[in-house]
């Protein structure tokens, strides 16, 4: 907790020293010679070199008296937040089997180390992503019935849908996209094995697929639902539950001959084990796929007729030859999600670099020893600590990391004189234990009573990792090398690394010691929802609003009617996509649900939910006083009316107490959050707000509108006039026009009407295949 007090005196030798011969001048005009040889000079140096250490004496008596108030406090500043992403390995030119690559693999991104979080396998394989995409083709359907009764293949028994075989675009592809709601996963050898099919089939058999998936999730919210014993409290699915999303491989008839019967040619999968290593229905994470055990597993149908490829439910036929002539099979997946990137030989990894077996000073045998780590900010968690006393038949002792040193026991067992005799007296924690600052990179030792200190001259070391924090993040293909990769592999990163936070600022802290002291991080009462929520690493949060006993999915409903329920309306600082109408995206939702997960009590539902905004129109006629510039007035009207309906707070409001009153709330007083919840937009404040604008002689009554968007692209949207216009809920107002005019009338709303289609250049299309 090294938070560093004010420098009483910064000035240093040389400075000192250029203010004495300064003042020479003044003091003594006859001495000019100022040469260092010079007695006088020699005098002033001894001179400064006293005072400068008079001064580093008084820099330190704020100091200890401050760290030891804050010592006592135990107020921690917040360490940094290691960020997340997905790798992907590719094994392009190293020999032709599967290796297995230990957890802890450390790849970069320049000079960011990140390091992989398990094992995996990486098949010597490439792989391609399609589905079918649907094709409005009413032409070619006759011509396609025509090709079928000209063959021995029985023509389709359902209506036809066209479709092509599309790759996975980079906008994603949600289940409805596909004709058969699935996606396509080709298995491909390498182009230097196209002719030895068989011998890749042998290396997959049985071999553990590692699948990366970066869903797109809506930007509702987020639920964190109430924990019980045993439960996960992130909801994060548990090992070996897919999570929604499966995978089938093709189940082969023996030769892999399809009958000749033509009804029973029909294509059958099997369901293959699926794996969750995260939650893939919550963010980007990775499946463990088990292949089939045998190469037949893995091989296609051999005597597939030309115009049966793709037809039902048969895969996609591949347009490109080259790499139809190096497929292996295919997989189909099924998940319930928009999914922007699948691929192959993934694995999830943190920014973190380690270091390990590192030197630190010997044990001394006093209490309440101290030691600083090397390198800071540590991460949480990863600190592991080997002492070796200094005795001849001495074993390495690993210690443990505990939260609280009042939690381990005494170093030497000792009876409690206050219990009474034959009172068995409750186990006494582990005493070979340490805590860790983490910001700091500080680690603490016991005073014998509570937890042991190393012995004298024992030698420690210790492991851990630290991190970067903010810099973690990087963008795609940013991660290219690897210090212990394999000849001929790459690695690289689909999606841009998220959730690196660097460590909590001095300023944000101190301003946080009362609320710490009243809530001891924990979420307890509506203003604690509120501090914390803003504490939130790596969140640049522009409103929280805290509604107890509120579910926004249940309707209709107020705050006090769902016990057990709280619910935050979070908005940004600022959305790129819509500056007045900020919405939190899935990547901030995730990390203020991991950040007040383990801070809020198990028995509460807590939802996380961005605003709902309701579209209005506002037409103002003001007079202007005789002599003002009526365009400059008219501007200022419109700037008046866009900050009093916004649904974030003014510029600079100061959202952090920085008030030493425990009971203080976070805004300061007076100064508004936004627009209200739950408070209906009135013409009439419309009006007293624009009158009070400076310039403005009159204001006329006001028109207000509520707009209501088009259920489709050939739907006219309704503006219709409504005063006032209620609001509900999480509802905020959103203003997308307003007009200002000079006169006795409020100019005209103009009606858009139909919204019209974004025009398109008609492309032929030629489909590849028929359903």
């Amino acid at each position: 907790m090294p938070i560093p007090p004010p420098t009483l005196d910064n000035r240093k030798f040389a400075d000192l020293v250029a203010d004495l011969i300064a003042r020479i001048p003044i003091h003594n005009p006859e001495w000019t010679n100022f040469n260092r040889s010079d007695p006088g000079i020699t005098i002033l140096e001894l001179a400064a070199f006293l005072v400068e250490n008079d001064i580093y004496v008084a820099n330190q008596i704020p100091e200890r008296n401050r760290r030891k108030f804050l010592g006592l406090l135990g107020v921690p500043l917040q360490p940094p937040t290691a960020a997340r992403g997905l790798v992907a390995f590719a094994d392009e030119r190293g020999p032709a089997v599967s290796l297995t690559l230990n957890e802890g693999l450390e790849v970069r991104a320049a000079a960011v180390p990140f390091r992989t979080t398990r094992a995996l396998d990486v098949l010597p394989i490439e792989a391609g992503v399609f589905f079918k995409r649907a094709v409005d083709r009413p032409d070619l359907l006759d011509y396609y019935q025509t090709l079928y009764a000209s063959q021995t293949v029985a023509p389709p028994a359902a209506a036809v849908g066209l479709y092509e075989t599309v790759p996975l675009p980079a906008e994603g592809m949600a289940p409805e996209d596909a004709i058969d709601r699935s996606l396509w996963i080709a298995l491909l050898a390498r182009p230097t094995e196209k002719d030895a099919l068989d011998d890749v089939r042998r290396q997959l058999a049985g071999r553990t697929l590692s699948l990366g998936v970066v869903p797109s999730l809506p930007e509702s919210g987020r639920s964190l639902a109430p924990t019980a014993a045993g439960a996960t409290a992130s909801g994060i699915a548990g090992a070996g539950d897919a999570a929604g999303l499966r995978v089938f491989a093709p189940r082969l008839p023996p030769g892999g001959l399809l009958p000749s019967d033509l009804a029973s040619r029909k294509p059958a999968y099997d369901a293959l084990n699926v794996r969750a290593v995260s939650d893939v229905l919550q963010g980007p994470g990775v499946v463990e796929v088990t292949l089939p055990n045998t190469p037949s597993g893995l091989s296609l149908w051999t005597n597939l007729d030309a115009l049966e490829s793709g037809v039902g439910d048969f895969p996609p036929a591949l347009d490109d030859t080259e790499q139809a002539e190096r497929l292996l099979t295919w997989l189909r997946v099924r998940v319930p999600v928009k999914v922007l990137w699948m691929g192959i030989n993934c694995v999830e990894v943190t920014q973190r670099a380690h270091v390990s077996n590192e030197a630190l000073p010997d044990g001394t045998g006093e209490p309440d020893q101290k030691i600083k780590l090397g390198l800071a900010p540590v991460l949480p968690g990863t600190v592991r600590l080997t002492v070796m006393p200094d005795r001849p038949d001495a074993t390495p002792e690993q210690w443990e990391e505990i939260d609280d040193l009042l939690a381990a026991g005494p170093e030497v067992p000792a009876p409690d004189p206050r219990l009474p005799p034959g009172t068995i007296p409750l186990a006494a924690g582990d005493p070979k234990v340490f805590v860790v600052d983490a910001e700091a990179g500080e680690v603490r030792f016991g005073d014998g009573a509570r937890g042991a200190r190393p012995p004298q001259n024992a030698r420690l070391r210790a492991d851990y990792d630290y991190g970067l924090g903010r810099s973690g993040n990087v963008g795609t293909g940013a991660i290219q090398t690897s210090p212990a990769m394999p000849a001929g592999w790459t690695v690289t990163n689909p999606v841009p690394t998220w959730g690196g936070a660097d460590p909590e600022s001095v300023t944000d802290a101190e301003k946080q010691i009362p609320r710490y002291l009243q809530h001891r991080d924990r979420l307890v009462n509506a203003e604690d929802y509120e501090v914390l929520t803003l504490r939130t690493p790596g969140a640049d949060i522009g409103r929280v609003e805290v509604l107890p006993a509120f579910h926004p999915d249940l309707s209709p409903n107020l705050p006090g009617d769902a016990a057990g329920v709280v619910t935050l309306m979070l908005l940004p600082k600022y959305d790129p996509a819509q500056p007045e109408a900020p919405m939190p995206d899935r990547a901030f939702l995730d990390a203020v649900a991991c950040w007040l997960e383990p801070r809020r009590l198990v028995t509460t539902e807590l939802v996380l939910r961005g605003p709902t905004y309701v579209d209005v129109q506002v037409s103002i006629a003001i007079e202007v006083v005789p002599g003002v510039a009526a365009a400059a007035v008219r501007e200022a009207v419109k700037a008046a009316v866009i900050a009093f309906l916004s649904p974030l707070p003014p510029a600079g409001t100061v959202l952090l107490d920085d008030r030493a009153a425990l009971l203080s709330t976070p805004v300061a007083a007076g100064e508004q959050r936004g627009w209200p919840l739950r408070k209906a937009i009135n013409g009439l404040e419309i009006q007293a707000v624009a009158s009070r604008v400076a310039g403005v002689e009159l204001v006329h009554p006001v028109r207000l509108f509520k707009v209501t968007a088009a259920a489709t692209a050939a739907d006219a949207r309704s503006v219709q006039p409504l005063d006032p216009v209620p609001l509900e809920g999480l509802e905020l107002p959103h203003l997308i026009g307003i007009e200002v005019g000079v006169g006795d009338e409020p100019p005209p709303i103009e009606d858009t009407g139909a919204t019209t289609p974004p025009s398109t250049v008609p492309v032929p299309v030629i489909p590849e295949d028929c359903r």
